[in-house]
């Protein structure tokens, strides 16, 4: 058995673990960093480009984000936007694409156009688009399969000219790669190596065993998905949190049928991302629709196995049974979870499914998509017990011993380099090593804290221009209307008159 030694391992090659590896090697002192993957590549798991929407997550038209959340998305998605045009990956591993929220409807588009007051001052570039502008930008949203209107009210409020999407595996390739170019330091990749073993050691730190090596590292960083916290429960770290693995599936279609990204608007009933329509970098702009959500019983979509890690990691008892039961009573919930295991069911799905997608594009047709074999990944959202409820954010476990558990459903490939940074700062205090905190805020952000400039007074009256519309046609259509007089003590009691 082969032995190895490190200051830093890293279990898990997706885009969360190579973002560290990146960091570590550009800007610490560390001069040792082993990444640990089971797999036979880097990135074929959740950061594979068939697994995800491919979207930089920035706050601007995610309308389920506080402003104070999307400050914080703002900042960690700029490092990807800023590592990428650093290193000239425009085109190859970043790409620019329109995007928009889409709001469908007097009441969402109402909320829009609040939403638009409020979060233009932290994102200047968003603009307004009513109906006319949309049919020259996103016409496929606009008319229904008779080339006539859609009788509803819609907006967009979108950007142009911003980078949107993003191969996170590519991009997860492009950290090892770099990270081997820094002068000075060892950073040694390890594939199809499964880890099975993590314990403290007594010659230094940690030891960490697969099946034919050992590794010794002063500190141990497990960034491996679901399996994060199936390791950690291994340790007997976390024992107070369950894994429910949520999968997500896609619809395909067979042409080009959005110009960009088309967001819904999240339903706040609902922990699951709203359907949207992203044009696919790996089919040639081809519209593919998602993602769907569903509950699966294993860690791993498209991989064998890790059914039994599962059970091991859901660590099923009264506590859990609570949360899911907190789940399923919602009806909002509870009718969402079985559409979207309908949506799974061959013949049938496409047409369950094809009612919903009407909503972003009214002309679509059954035989204009399929469903997208072979993509959608699974997230790991985390149940605690304690409070016997699921938790929608990261979870991360810091054990103040030498290792870490990361967990990192959406937007955590948006947030890659900006939780690396966040472990890097723990990692080099508890290891006494130094951090270039000056190079890494000038290579990859835009400073501590975002900016808010002053509103935009000319889209501001843009908004108010299409308010005044809508009031307009409120005017013109929606007047009352009635023939003869009635009698006068009518409305005083109303229900005498039924």
């Amino acid at each position: 058995m082969s032995i190895k030694n490190f200051e830093v391992i890293i279990i898990g090659a997706g885009v969360s673990g190579t973002a560290l590896a990146y960091e570590l090697a550009r800007y610490t002192d560390i001069k040792s960093i082993g990444i640990i993957e089971k797999y036979e590549d880097i990135a074929t798991l959740n950061s594979s480009a068939t697994s995800n929407s491919q979207t930089i997550h920035v706050g601007d038209i995610e309308t389920n984000y506080t402003i104070q959340k999307a400050a914080i998305t703002k900042r960690t998605a700029k490092m990807v936007e800023k590592y990428c045009l650093q290193h000239n990956y425009q085109n190859e591993i970043i790409f620019s694409h329109q995007k928009m929220a889409l709001g469908v409807g007097k009441e969402e588009v109402e909320f829009l156009l609040h939403r638009y007051e409020e979060f233009s001052e932290l994102f200047p570039y968003l603009e307004v688009w009513n109906k006319e502008k949309l049919k020259e930008l996103e016409p496929r949203v606009v008319f229904d399969e008779n080339g006539n209107e859609r009788k509803e009210e819609i907006v967009g409020i979108g950007t142009r000219g911003q980078w949107t999407t993003v191969d996170y595996k590519k991009l997860s390739k492009s950290f090892i790669e770099n990270a081997k170019k820094e002068e000075g330091i060892s950073v040694e990749l390890f594939l199809n190596s499964k880890v099975e073993e993590i314990k403290k050691s007594k010659k230094r730190g940690y030891v960490v065993k697969t099946e034919d090596k050992r590794f010794y590292a002063d500190f141990v960083v497990v960034d491996a998905g679901a399996h994060s916290l199936f390791l950690a429960h291994k340790m007997g770290f976390g024992l107070n949190l369950g894994c429910l693995p949520v999968a997500g599936s896609f619809y395909m279609t067979n042409e080009k049928m959005l110009n960009g990204k088309v967001y819904m608007i999240q339903n706040p009933k609902l922990p699951f991302a709203a359907l949207h329509g992203d044009p696919d970098i790996l089919a040639g702009g081809n519209t593919r629709f998602g993602p769907t959500a569903l509950i699966l019983p294993k860690l791993e979509r498209y991989k064998s196995g890790t059914y039994m890690d599962f059970i091991k990691t859901l660590r099923f008892d009264k506590n859990i049974a609570i949360a899911l039961w907190k789940l399923l009573k919602e009806s909002d919930i509870r009718n969402y979870i079985f559409r979207n295991f309908l949506f799974e069911i061959p013949f049938i799905n496409k047409y369950f499914f094809l009612k919903d997608a009407r909503k972003i594009v009214p002309s679509l047709k059954a035989d204009e998509f399929k469903y997208a074999e072979g993509f959608g990944g699974i997230r790991p959202q985390v149940l605690n017990k304690d409070e016997q409820k699921l938790l929608l954010g990261e979870a991360s476990i810091y054990t103040g011993e030498g290792v870490i558990f990361n967990m990192t459903p959406s937007p955590g490939a948006t947030s890659c380099l900006g939780n690396a940074e966040r472990d890097l700062k723990y990692i080099v205090k508890y290891l006494g090593k130094n951090f270039n905190e000056e190079k890494f805020k000038d290579e990859l952000t835009d400073g501590e804290y975002c900016a808010l400039p002053q509103p935009i007074a000319s889209q501001k009256a843009v908004v108010n221009l299409i308010r005044a519309e809508i009031q307009k046609t409120q005017e013109k259509f929606f007047q009352e209307l009635h023939i003869g007089k009635p009698d006068a003590d009518f409305w005083d009691k109303p229900h005498s008159k039924i």
